[in-house]
This record gives C-alpha cells, sequence and structure tokens, in this order.
C-alpha cells in the first residue's frame, strides 16, 4: 500500500470508482481508492448499495441539475463494457398512472422533461398497452415514457472503470477506515493522513464515497454528513412462464407503478420488484457491520406482490428466487451532498447518492477537486447546505425517512414539510398566529404564506379562481394582501432573512472584490449587487449598507443565507487580507418588518420622530432611528415595488415594535402581508430571484442585471468573463412573458415553444423546447397572468408569440416588456 497519495477515496462502489476515473482522465496520477469489502472477487460484492442496486435508471428529475446527472451517468455506462459485455441496457421506461391524479402528475413531468431537453413521451392507455403488451389493462390511465433510461450494470461499471483507470488509480481491498488526521491551520482545519487497518497514508485530500457508511467516516473529522441508512424490499422471482426462452438479460422497459409505490426490471425469465410501500426502517450507521444487505420475510412482501400481481398478471403464482432488504441512504431533501467541507479543508464528499447519478456525480466532484467550475448549478447538491440545526441526527433521521415515504408520492412543488415543526419562529410568530397566519417552512423558520384574517379585505371579481394542482397550497386571500399592499399599507416578517455583519480595515477591499456593483459609496448608502463566480455565473445577489468607513450591514434572502454565508467565508478564506476582515453572523439577532406600501411613510412617520421624507431620507439609504422606544435600523428600500422600509431591531424588541405598527396602523389600512403576495408583488415588479431566475448558469447581463454591474477602475471576480462576453452580446435573455389565457397560472419549470407555424429548421426550434419557465405568478395589479423564462436572444423580441406548455396542453404566450409594473419607479420614490 502506497505511504502518500494525492487523493485516498474511501468507498469503491460506483461513486468512488466514477470520481477515480474523471479525477485519472484530468491527469492525477496518485489516487488512492479503499474499501472494507472485496474488490474483482466472485461477483465483486463490496457489501454496499451498489452491490445490490437493481441497477433502474429514470433520469426525469423535478430538478434541471439532478436530471443532467442522470443523463451524464447514462452517457457513462453507455461508453463502457467490461468482457464484451455492456454496463447499461437502454430499454426506456414507462411510468404507469393508476389513478387521474397520477396522471395529472405524469403531464406535469413530461413538461419538465422537455425544459430540460430530456425526451419523453405522454401515452394514452391503449398505447401504453401497445408498448407494454404484459400490463393489466384495468385500471391504466395513461404513462410516460422515457426511451433513454434504461438498466446500468453498476458492478460491472465499477470494474471497467476501475479498469480504465489502471496506472494512475490503486484500488485497495478488505481495508477499514481507522481515523481521519487533521492539523490545524489558521483557519479551519487541513486534511493530512488516513489511519488504516493496513497502515497509514499521508495525503492533503480525502473524498468520502462511503454511502450509508458516510456518517461513520465524517464523525472522524467531526463533520457530520446528514443521511440516514433505511432498508429497502428487494425480490427477484423464479422463472415466469410468459418469459420462457428468454435468452437477452434485459429486453423489456423498465416500469414503476408509484400509485403502489412499485418498480420492476426483467432478468432473463424473471422479474425483479422492489417496493417503498412500508414503513421506512432506519439503520444507525455504526451498527451496519460491513454488509449492506438484510434478510426479508416473505410475509412483509406479501401486500406488494398482490399489487405487483395486479399490474403484470404474469407474476400470480411465481416464487422468490432471492428476497432481501438492501440498505441505501436518504439525505434531509433526497438530492446528494457534493463538495468540499466548510469546516474541514482537503474534506470532500459525494454522499447520498445512487446509481442513477453516481457516474454524473463522480464527474461533477471530480471537476470541482480539479479547481474548474461546474457546467451546471449545484446549489442543490452542495455538501454544506444545511443550516446547522438540519445537521443534528435526530433531525436527520426524521427527514431522512420522510423522504423514503414520499419517494413515489404526487409532491406539489409548494408541498411543506409537517416535521419537525415549529423550529426557528420570529418574535412575531404568537401575533401572526393571532391573525390566522398559514405557515410555511423555509430553513426551518416559519413563514407566513397569508393570514385568514384578511379573507374580508377588498378583491376584484375578474381575478381568475385557481383549481386542482394549481390551487394547492394556495389561497385566493394571497390576491387581497396584494391588493391592499399596493392600496394602503402591509406588514412582512422578514426576520428570516440572513443579516451578516462585514467590518475591519480590510472590510471594504474584501467586499468590493467579491461584488459585482461599487461598494465603495458614502456611509449609509445601500447597494444592490451581485457576486459571482470566475466564469461571470451569479453566486449570490444581496445587498451591502455602508455603516461606517469599515463596517457594512449585509443582508440576503432566508432560504438562501446558509449558500451566500458559505461562498462569501470562502472567498474570504482565500482573501490574502483576511485577517484583517471580522464576519459576524447576526441572523438570529435581529428581527425584520418590511412597511410597505403608500401609507408606509405616514404609519412610520405617526410612530417615530425622525425624518421620513424624500428629502431626509432618499431611497436606497439608512439611518438608526428610534421607533416609540426601540431602537431600529431602518433601509429605505422595497422588494414589492411600493414606497416602503426595511426595519431591523434586536430581536428582544419585536414584539413590541409588532404591537406598536400594528396599533397605530389601524387608521391607516395596515394589513399583515404573507409570502404569497410578496411574491406575486415582486414579479409584477420584475425583480429577480435567486435560485429560480438567477444563479451560476447565467451572468448579470442575461439577467437583466447589467445596471448592477461596475466595471470601472477597480476587479473583482468574475470581472475578465463579463468583459469577454461584452454586455451587448448575450445568446439568451430572462425575459417576462404574459400568458394569453389570464386563467392559467403557471407554477415554474414549465417548457416553452416556438408556435408550430413559426419553427424553423434548427436544432433549437425543431419541436425543441428554447427555454422554461423560471418564475410565474398572477399579477393581481396588472391583471396578468406572468411567466419569466431565459430566452434565446433572437426569440427575445417584444410581441414576439410563444407557446407554454401546462398539464400536457400548449398555451399562447407573448413577450412583454418589464418590468410590467411601475417601469419609471415612481411608486417607490414619491
Amino acid at each position: 500500500m502506497k505511504e502518500t497519495a494525492e487523493v485516498v477515496i474511501i468507498g469503491s462502489g460506483i461513486v468512488g470508482a466514477s470520481a477515480a476515473h474523471f479525477l485519472a482522465k484530468k491527469g492525477w496520477k496518485d489516487i488512492v481508492v479503499i474499501d472494507q469489502g472485496p474488490l474483482f472477487e466472485a461477483g465483486f460484492s463490496t457489501g454496499g448499495s451498489t452491490s445490490h442496486a437493481p441497477g433502474l435508471v429514470f433520469e426525469l428529475n423535478a430538478s434541471k441539475t439532478i436530471c443532467q446527472l442522470a443523463q451524464w451517468s447514462v452517457e457513462t455506462y453507455r461508453s463502457l463494457s467490461f468482457e464484451d459485455q455492456p454496463c447499461f441496457y437502454s430499454v426506456g421506461s414507462f411510468e404507469i398512472a393508476y389513478s387521474s391524479e397520477r396522471l395529472e402528475e405524469l403531464k406535469i413531468k413530461w413538461g419538465r422533461a422537455h425544459a430540460w431537453g430530456l425526451k419523453a413521451e405522454l401515452l394514452t392507455r391503449e398505447q401504453t398497452l401497445q408498448r407494454v403488451p404484459l400490463l393489466n389493462p384495468s385500471q391504466i390511465f395513461g404513462s410516460l415514457s422515457v426511451p433513454s433510461d434504461g438498466v446500468a450494470k453498476a458492478l460491472r461499471a465499477v470494474q471497467a472503470l476501475a479498469w480504465a483507470s489502471r496506472g494512475n488509480v490503486e484500488f485497495i481491498s478488505n481495508t477499514e477506515v481507522l481515523g481521519i488526521e487533521t492539523a490545524k491551520e489558521q483557519q479551519r482545519k487541513q486534511i493530512c493522513g488516513v489511519t488504516t487497518s493496513r497502515g497509514k497514508i499521508k495525503t492533503s485530500r480525502v473524498l468520502v464515497c462511503a454511502g450509508i457508511w458516510g456518517p461513520r467516516i465524517g464523525k472522524m473529522v467531526e463533520v457530520p454528513i446528514p443521511l440516514v441508512p433505511v432498508q429497502h424490499h428487494y425480490v427477484r422471482t423464479a422463472p415466469v412462464k410468459e418469459l420462457t426462452n428468454q435468452t437477452a438479460e434485459v429486453v423489456y422497459p423498465i416500469l414503476r407503478n408509484q400509485d403502489h409505490g412499485l418498480y420492476f426490471r426483467q432478468y432473463y425469465d424473471t422479474i425483479g420488484i422492489g417496493s417503498y410501500s412500508h414503513e421506512p426502517v432506519l439503520v444507525d450507521p455504526d451498527l451496519i457491520g460491513e454488509n449492506a444487505k438484510r434478510p426479508l420475510k416473505q410475509e412483509d412482501f406479501h401486500k406488494a406482490f398482490a399489487n405487483a400481481c395486479h399490474l403484470l398478471p404474469c407474476l400470480e403464482g411465481a416464487k422468490f428466487a432471492e428476497s432481501f432488504n438492501g440498505l441505501f441512504s436518504f439525505t434531509l431533501d433526497g438530492n446528494p451532498l457534493v463538495g468540499e467541507s466548510d469546516e474541514v479543508k482537503g474534506f470532500w464528499m459525494a454522499e447520498g447518492v445512487w446509481v442513477t447519478h453516481g457516474p454524473g456525480v463522480g464527474r461533477v466532484v471530480a471537476e470541482l477537486m480539479n479547481g474548474e467550475l461546474p457546467k451546471v448549478d449545484l446549489r442543490e447538491l452542495d455538501a454544506n447546505r444545511f443550516d446547522r440545526h438540519a445537521l443534528s441526527p435526530s433531525y436527520a433521521r426524521v427527514r431522512g425517512a420522510q423522504q423514503f415515504r414520499e419517494v413515489y408520492d404526487i409532491i406539489h412543488p409548494l408541498q411543506q414539510i409537517e416535521d419537525p415543526r415549529p423550529l426557528r419562529v420570529s418574535p412575531f410568530y404568537s401575533r401572526q398566529k393571532e391573525l390566522g397566519a398559514v405557515f410555511f417552512e423555509s430553513n426551518g423558520w416559519e413563514r407566513p404564506q397569508w393570514y385568514e384574517s384578511n379573507s374580508s379585505l377588498p378583491k376584484d371579481e375578474s381575478w381568475p379562481v385557481r383549481e386542482g394542482w394549481n390551487a394547492r397550497y394556495w389561497s385566493p386571500i394571497i390576491g387581497q394582501e396584494h391588493k391592499a399592499t399596493r392600496e394602503a399599507v402591509a406588514l412582512f416578517d422578514l426576520s428570516a432573512f440572513s443579516k451578516f455583519e462585514v467590518s475591519g480595515p480590510g472590510a471594504l477591499n474584501y467586499l468590493q472584490n467579491i461584488s459585482a456593483n461599487q461598494i465603495n459609496q458614502k456611509v449609509n448608502k445601500i447597494v444592490y449587487t451581485a457576486m459571482l463566480n470566475s466564469a461571470g455565473g451569479i453566486m449570490c445577489d444581496l445587498t451591502i449598507t455602508r455603516r461606517s468607513e469599515n463596517r457594512f450591514w449585509v443582508v440576503t434572502g432566508g432560504g438562501v443565507g446558509t449558500h451566500d454565508r458559505g461562498w462569501m467565508l470562502k472567498q474570504l478564506r482565500q482573501d490574502q487580507n483576511h485577517h484583517s476582515v471580522q464576519f459576524t453572523d447576526l441572523t438570529s439577532s435581529f428581527c425584520c418588518l418590511g412597511v410597505w406600501g403608500p401609507s408606509a411613510r405616514a404609519l412610520l412617520q405617526s410612530v417615530s420622530e425622525s425624518d421620513f421624507s424624500n428629502e431626509a431620507f432618499p431611497l436606497f439609504t439608512a439611518k438608526e432611528i428610534f421607533i416609540g422606544y426601540v431602537p431600529a435600523l431602518a433601509l429605505r428600500m422595497s422588494y414589492v415595488g411600493e414606497l416602503g422600509w426595511e426595519i431591523y431591531v434586536p430581536a428582544e424588541y419585536g414584539a413590541h415594535l409588532w404591537d406598536l405598527l400594528w396599533q397605530a396602523g389601524q387608521c391607516f389600512g395596515v394589513i399583515a402581508a404573507g409570502g404569497g403576495a410578496f411574491d406575486s408583488l415582486r414579479l409584477e415588479k420584475g425583480y429577480r430571484l435567486w435560485g429560480a431566475d438567477i444563479h451560476s448558469e447565467y451572468n448579470p447581463y442575461e439577467a437583466g442585471l447589467g445596471f448592477a454591474v461596475k466595471l470601472e477602475n477597480r476587479d473583482f471576480i468574475g470581472k475578465s468573463a463579463l468583459v469577454a462576453l461584452g454586455k451587448g452580446s448575450s445568446r439568451r435573455k430572462l425575459s417576462c412573458m404574459i400568458i394569453e389565457d389570464e386563467k392559467i397560472i403557471l407554477l415554474g419549470k414549465e417548457p416553452v415553444f416556438l408556435p408550430a407555424r413559426k419553427e424553423s429548421t434548427s436544432p433549437i426550434s425543431a419541436g425543441n423546447a428554447i427555454g422554461y419557465v423560471t418564475s410565474a405568478n398572477y399579477g393581481y395589479t396588472v391583471g396578468k397572468s406572468i411567466a419569466y423564462a431565459y430566452l434565446p436572444s433572437e426569440y427575445a423580441q417584444i410581441g414576439l408569440e410563444l407557446e407554454v406548455a401546462y398539464l400536457g396542453q400548449r398555451y399562447r404566450a407573448y413577450v412583454a416588456p418589464e418590468p410590467l409594473y411601475d417601469p419609471s419607479h415612481a411608486r417607490m420614490k414619491r
């Protein structure tokens, strides 16, 4: 065994082997892969999840990034063979709808597939039965077919990857990792070695690909890896009569019957059946032992097998040739954990990954370790994306178990977690409950979406009434709160916003280096800016207020605060003058109310002796004030496009602040408003939402944020890329669209097409989507159904007619000038 290595990869399943392979392709030559099980022996069973995974690859996912990882995985599997045997059977897939509700979901999935560039067909009952004649014709409502899906031979692929990487990668079997050594550096710990049952290896990098054993490895360096191993029922039948004489390993398409929590694949003349229709059985990572398989009692599979026989009558009377409970991992949100730990330098993770995404994740983590920018936005996979509460083992167990329960459920994009809640509440929580607040959860915070107490507010009878899928997790009260904000004044709880103080002699230079806008402004000036990566992709968008020469107040969204904090701290660690900068997270120390609407000035003036006039308190400036007895920091800005201020106070004053504004506001028509109105208000105004309208795959120019880029007289991360791109040369543009039928309210991720009569012969328009919806809502003031999408520049022309697909139908839309509401910004300036 080598005594030194560029990187030690722990785990030689499909993820570890893929990562080693892609690192070797990038020129890394001293790679060591350690596994506690045997390698290249007797079927090459390492005991991990790869060894028992049935290999079904369903590429489609609600996440564009996760779908892309699956597509890359398929590309890799197809390129591999071992001993003249393929590593992938491209037999296609069918998801069968056993209910009208499931068929509606499949229509949404069809739209997402086309949005992500994945070919998919929505089939009728008759078409489904024609393609898959083994199905029982009763109760089938239709299906979704993805021709490029199939079966991966994961163990064979691991052998092929290992063989292709020989010379650069050493695989070491039957070797247990006993500990990981670290050294204390100025800012954080640094990996310096790995202790194994066969000796020590000196290295500065460890990549954990240990799957269900990952949390054990994380404990060695005090880095929580929030996932849980869960048992999963799987059986393989004895030969089935209808498959007699079937000599090919896989020819039939893979199937999912999600209404009964089942999936199916063929093995020669037998059928494998997996079931999620049982309560999750969690296993402590410390108690797994060396094998990821557990016995399965036949009676535990009785109900699942009865449902399987109903879908595939050919299974009636079949015996089980094999049955087991296979262990595999579930993370808190179902997505992998990929990247370097913020806490320990050189400690990398590629955890919570299934066979479907193994090679894709291996490719991405290799790019990251090689210092490259990934080709896709990785916010949903970031190993550091969870806040501290989510890293507790008890939280991981609760959320991991629920992810198992919901893996085949019909999940609405606005569906909320139910447990554990409530966890993080603002000082206004009890007042909000008294007003009938309906709360949504975001990063642990309870955030009101609307208030039942506002149901009697005036409304416009012309507003469309949502129905079915579109009406879930929604209320018509949202429109009433929207209208009241535009006409009077509303209190919005912004306490979940992340608030950081950056101070010290090097604070200005540090912020200048990571901000696209000019931060060197007068004291109390507010600046909106994006923070970019080296390719000009938007990593964060936030506001920075200069409070004194060397002290700055930074505010970003509550749902992205963990991400933005991590990005800013990463850049700070790389700053040569980091010792002269103090970064303090004040999120929990301060609460905040947005006081927004045409009567905002009058309300605040009635409870404060400070001057809120335009002359004394201009737009995009800050002041320290008193509201009654409460000391506050007031920022004159508004995310809803109305006159208003964000009022920040120490949390202990929060309840008193609410009561004071609420009582004084009665004569001004004050209401409490929630996140539903917040979103429709901001969309009318054309304000971008990070993670939807903007993220690292887009630059400020194509996102319509060129006004917040200042290139002159300074350097910053991403500047060179923006200069090379040129302000007017974007190949695509974030565009506002109006849906002609205002009753059609989109939810996001729907594909955008050219009308058939306008399609050309170019690849982008020959029946393919030209973009997808990033944000959508109804604009209650402008009376329009609004959707934003990135469109190729040649199609981002005002007035151009387009089509948007929703629930299997195409609806006419046209490109509109933005913002739709108050383009001169007069409402905010008055």
